[in-house]
């Protein structure tokens, strides 16, 4: 074995027992990525106007809303064309531009996951990831390619699969290798259009950058592919006049969506709207092609940018899953599609979209869960606050009637805020009961994962009077929707208090089932057992981030731990040439917040490992490290 590392420091501030208090948070965790509609919301009347409601639902509408419209079907899809002008379609890149978050690395597993999920919410096209950035990648985007991108429902609907490359026919090549096994595939190809880029990034002269770009976008289309996206990053900061010729020259060579970025999120509102409209007036060939936005939230308006350049006559919007991305991130995929549900009609011009918002809520835990990026309490439309009411006024109107206060209704998305409904479960349930209510919350476990959780929920019953929904998904969570095992914790005594040092002891099983015991002092219990961790896996890391939730009220809550660390290995960035470090995120739940932390941390140096067997030290910088792109 290796020789020890150093011991992992961890700041007394982030881990003693005073800062580990839970927030009684009602923070609800991860599911499968394929389920039935759960039984609470398909028998719940509805209140949005949408194409998947019938016609008698629309009297019951929280958002004011045409009730007289009829449903409208998904127009098909045509690459570069939409026959009804009020239908909008939904660009989802949470796998591209949404795991570009610092610490929302994710594996190929959950990549498919995410993918198959964005499928059943109903988006149009799945921006699978950037397939040149590396292998894993590119191995991703193919496989949600060949199985989310063949999967046809009844209505004729599968997603477009979409894969983003740079103006050069590598990565072109590369992307076209990857996303062309897809019944519908999609290149999304980019290159700067802004003075400051093309100066400073590009040193290349107008001139340059539109040969580059007329000429790769015919490539694209000249090995097969029929669907060819464009994007002038930083066009927000672009002459308009270049716009307009640029854009121009790639439709002629073949282009189908103009994609309109405002990548460091600088326009407002009546601006980003202008120019989507000055674009559709100035551009020769504009009528052959789709308008596309994709709008930063640097300064907090990437929603309504997005929704004024639709109001102008952009047909596609791109967004993500819980607005995750670059920086401050992007445009909220349930932020612009509800706004369009409750507002499309009697705002913007009977706009709408195919989005099925029943499972936003569910989407929005799967990828919270698999990035380990919390959503904000006071998130619209899917943080934990967004349906809870606390003034004694605004509770007095919601028992009058919910209207009072709420324009959408929780089961809309999804969310079942109710702990009443259902099953009741103890600790003298069995597994039938406990199966049966999972299926209502959305999950479908095979049978080892229906016994690994029914034993992890007879032993909290067995403290708790009632296990409730939000302990049942911390649960799942905790037990099924983990990393590869590589160190698995076996059991854990820390001693701590006010009379002395803080004490661990750990005992962790390796991949091969061998017992490894450690112990070590710390500052507290959290910090003496992740330096017992350390002795035995013996890795170099940082922690980088600590947090911690109880996942319902009370005393005996279920508390989940997020930690987030930092590979001490430096590694080469392919773009710019210099060092950057990969994180980690690690996810533990259980009523025992020691236990809880030390499972995260666990699970954060599983998901490093596994990474790194799959690329090696020497061939990270070539193969495994990720392109960071923007556009």
């Amino acid at each position: 074995m290796a020789t020890v590392c150093a011991p992992l420091t961890i700041s007394p501030a982030a881990v003693a027992p005073s800062s580990l208090k839970t927030s009684h948070s009602q923070s609800q965790l991860l599911f499968r990525s394929h389920f039935p509609i759960p039984r609470h919301v398909a028998s719940s009347p509805l209140s949005i106007s949408s194409p998947y409601l019938p016609a008698a639902s629309k009297s019951r509408v929280l958002c004011s809303r045409n009730p007289n419209l009829t449903p409208a079907r998904r127009p098909d899809y045509v690459p570069n064309r939409i026959s009804d002008p009020n239908y909008v379609r939904v660009f989802d890149t949470t796998l591209r531009d949404g795991e570009q978050s610092p610490g929302a690395s994710l594996n190929p597993k959950e990549k498919l996951d995410i993918a198959r999920q964005l499928a059943k919410l109903g988006v149009d096209i799945i921006e699978a990831g950037f397939p040149a950035a590396s292998k894993d990648d590119f191995e991703a985007v193919k496989t949600i390619a060949k199985e989310v991108g063949n999967f046809v429902d009844n209505d004729g609907y599968v997603p477009v699969i979409c894969g983003l490359s740079r103006c050069n026919k590598n990565d072109i090549k590369t992307a076209w290798e990857a996303v062309k096994y897809a019944k519908r595939p999609r290149i999304h190809t980019f290159i700067a259009t802004s003075p400051i880029h093309m100066e400073h990034k590009l040193r290349k002269t107008k001139e340059q950058v539109i040969e580059i770009a007329r000429s790769m976008v015919s490539y694209a289309r000249g090995l097969g592919c029929e669907d060819v996206e464009f994007s002038p990053e930083d066009a927000g900061r672009s002459e308009k006049e270049f716009l307009y010729e640029i854009l121009g020259e790639v439709i002629k060579a073949g282009a189908t969506t103009l994609n309109i970025p405002d990548t460091v999120g600088i326009t407002v509102p009546s601006e980003f709207g202008q120019l989507i409209a000055d674009i559709k007036t100035n551009t020769p060939g504009i009528d052959n092609v789709i308008i596309s936005t994709h709008c930063q939230n640097d300064l907090g308006l990437s929603t309504a940018n997005t929704l004024a350049g639709a109001s102008k006559g952009a047909r596609q919007v791109e967004v993500t899953i819980n607005g995750i991305g670059e920086r401050a991130g992007n445009a909220s995929l349930e932020e612009v599609v509800m706004t369009l549900n409750c507002r499309g009609d009697e705002i913007l011009g009977g706009l709408y979209t195919g989005i099925n918002p029943r499972h936003i809520y569910l989407t929005s835990k799967m990828v919270s869960e698999y990035t380990g990026m919390h959503v904000q309490p006071h998130k619209a439309i899917v943080g934990s606050n967004a349906f809870a009411h606390e003034s004694g006024i605004h509770q007095d109107g919601m028992l009058k009637d919910k209207r009072t206060y709420e324009i959408i209704s929780p089961e809309e998305i999804g969310y079942d805020r109710s702990n009443e409904a259902g099953i009741v479960l103890g600790k003298l349930s069995g597994r039938h009961a406990l199966k049966k209510r999972l299926e209502e919350l959305g999950y479908e476990l095979d049978d080892v994962q229906l016994e690994t959780v029914f034993w992890r929920f007879k032993a909290v019953a067995e403290q708790k009077k009632r296990v409730i929904d939000a302990d049942l998904r911390a649960i799942v969570s905790d037990e099924v929707f983990q990393p590869e095992v590589v160190w698995k914790l076996n059991d854990l005594q820390v001693t701590c208090g006010t009379l002395g040092l803080s004490t661990a002891t750990v005992k962790l099983i390796d991949a091969d089932g061998r017992e490894h015991i450690a112990c070590s002092v710390g500052t507290g219990p959290v910090d003496s057992a992740y330096k017992a961790v350390d002795l035995i896996v013996k890795e170099s890391v940082t922690l980088v981030e600590y947090s911690m939730n109880g996942v319902t009220e009370g005393i005996d809550a279920i508390a989940t731990t997020r930690v987030l660390i930092r590979t001490e290995n430096e590694n080469s960035d392919m773009v710019t040439g210099g060092i950057s470090q990969r994180t980690f995120s690690g996810i533990g739940a259980g009523m025992d917040i020691v236990v809880s932390s030390v499972k995260a941390y666990i699970g954060a140096l599983n998901k490093m490992l596994g990474f790194q067997e799959r690329f090696p030290v020497e061939l990270q910088g070539e193969s495994a490290e990720r392109t960071p792109v923007s556009a």
